[in-house]
This record gives structure tokens, C-alpha cells and sequence, in this order.
């Protein structure tokens, strides 16, 4: 296995990802969403990268079973039902339908990402699980980190690097990038605090500044869930671990297939 790490997909093509094993981070706050709306029940959440075509996709589905989610800056997009606070996917909201979900960073990443072979969102909340499921593909992997608009932020880069802590414990069937290296020293100065980590970057203050503090608390929470999302046909659905299971049931049969073109 080899891990890299993306500071940025910007001025990477989509087709650079295919084939490849990735996982996506956008700790502030997309990716802890899906993780969040998944845990609670949400049948499965389809990103997007314009608030245009999430529009067009709700239009195209079943209203009453569909939730608009996202945000532009922080703040909820104007006629969505939801933003992008992970206390806000509750199961009594969210429980069995699909969500549509803009975001500025995240769901764009994503939504870049979309051929490669495997595609999982990672957060702070479930960690373990994603470095144990990556050591059980015994592949390459590029962790991307979503950043903030095309740039570097370091929340991104530190839960990167916790995942990297969590997979050195095997190095010596593991080779790491410089930027995997790097991304694991971050990791070290900042894991005594993640909190306080959140709370002193960029975005980090600006969420406290429009009253998000509680998501901060929420983002910080670490392995609280072995939920683990994955891409497949345009949406976003729980992993089912039981591969076998999966193939025999067609888990995903009846998924909206909204990939875009």
C-alpha cells in the first residue's frame, strides 16, 4: 500500500481518479454531515457541485422523500430545507429519506472524485473504521482533503494525518508520501486537543462568529461511529462490510442514480 495526501484537487481532472482507491475530508463540516445523516438513518445523500443542479435533482425525485441540505459561506442556501450543521441531520428529520447535499468544499470534492474505484468520506467521527476498512483493501489510496475553497486548511490536513497515525502502526507494509508524512506531523502537534484545534482555524472561527460552536464540538468527537459512506452510482450509501451480502441483496439497486455529466 502506498498513501497519499491531496492539500488540494484544484487543478487536478476528474479523470485523474480513476480507478483509485479514495477517501474524501471536509471536516467543517461536509463530510461529518454525511457521516452524521447516515449514522441517523438517511436512506442515502447525493452531492453535488452547484446549488443549480441540486435543485434540478430534487425537482427530478419524489419531493415528500427528498431533503435540500447545504450551505454557501456557512450559511444555509436560500429555499433548502436544511444546512450544513451535523446537528441538524437528525433522525427524526433525515430518517429514511435521500438527501441532496451543496456544499462549498465537500460535496464538490466528491463529486471530482466520482471515478474512482472506490470512494469513502472520512471525518474525525469515524476514523477507526475507515483505517481499518483501507487496511482490509490492501490498495493505494489518495486521501483528499477538501480544503478550503481550492486552498490548504489545516482541520482537513490533521484528520488526515490522524488516519495516517492510525495506519503507521503497520508501516512496514505501508509507504507514505511527503505529504503523508507531513500530514502526520501535523497530526501529532494538534492531537491533544482536536477541539481546540477547530476552534483556532480560519474556518473554525468563522463558524464560532455565526454561532456554530456546538458543530465544532460535534466535528471534534472522535471514532463516535464505525459508519462509513461510499460512493457508488452518484449517491452516497452506508458500507456494507459483508461484501458477499452486498452483491446478493443489490444494495444499491434502488438508489437515484443522479451522477452528473
Amino acid at each position: 500500500m502506498k498513501i497519499n495526501v491531496l492539500f488540494s484537487n484544484l487543478n487536478l481532472d476528474d479523470l485523474y481518479f480513476t480507478g483509485k482507491t479514495c477517501v474524501v475530508i471536509d471536516v467543517l463540516r461536509a463530510s461529518t454531515v454525511i457521516v452524521a445523516a447516515l449514522a441517523n438513518g438517511a436512506k442515502e445523500v447525493i452531492p453535488v457541485n452547484t446549488v443549480d443542479f441540486a435543485v434540478k435533482v430534487s425537482g427530478d425525485a419524489f419531493r415528500s422523500q427528498t431533503i435540500l441540505g447545504g450551505e454557501r459561506n456557512t450559511k444555509k442556501v436560500e429555499g433548502f430545507a436544511l444546512g450544513n450543521s451535523p446537528l441538524e441531520y437528525t433522525q427524526d428529520v433525515i430518517g429514511g429519506k435521500s438527501i441532496i447535499l451543496y456544499t462549498t468544499n465537500g460535496s464538490r470534492s466528491i463529486v471530482k472524485a466520482k471515478f474512482a474505484e472506490n470512494l469513502f468520506i472520512a471525518c474525525f467521527n469515524n476514523l477507526g473504521a475507515i483505517a481499518n476498512h483501507l487496511l482490509s483493501l490492501k490498495k493505494d489510496v489518495e486521501i483528499i482533503c477538501a480544503g478550503t475553497n481550492g486552498g490548504f486548511n489545516l482541520e482537513d490536513a490533521v484528520c488526515a494525518g490522524n488516519i495516517i497515525a492510525q495506519l503507521s502502526l503497520h508501516k512496514k507494509e505501508i509507504q507514505f508520501t511527503d505529504s503523508a508524512i507531513a500530514s502526520s506531523l501535523l497530526y501529532k502537534t494538534y492531537s491533544k486537543s482536536i477541539l481546540k484545534m477547530l476552534k483556532n482555524t480560519d474556518h473554525g472561527k468563522l463558524l464560532i462568529e455565526n454561532g456554530f460552536v456546538d458543530d465544532l464540538k460535534e466535528c471534534a468527537k472522535l471514532d463516535s461511529t464505525d459508519v462509513i459512506p461510499h460512493y457508488i452510482s452518484g449517491v452516497l450509501k452506508k458500507l456494507d462490510l459483508d461484501i458477499n451480502k452486498a452483491k446478493k441483496t443489490g444494495n444499491n439497486s434502488n438508489s437515484l442514480n443522479v451522477e452528473e455529466k
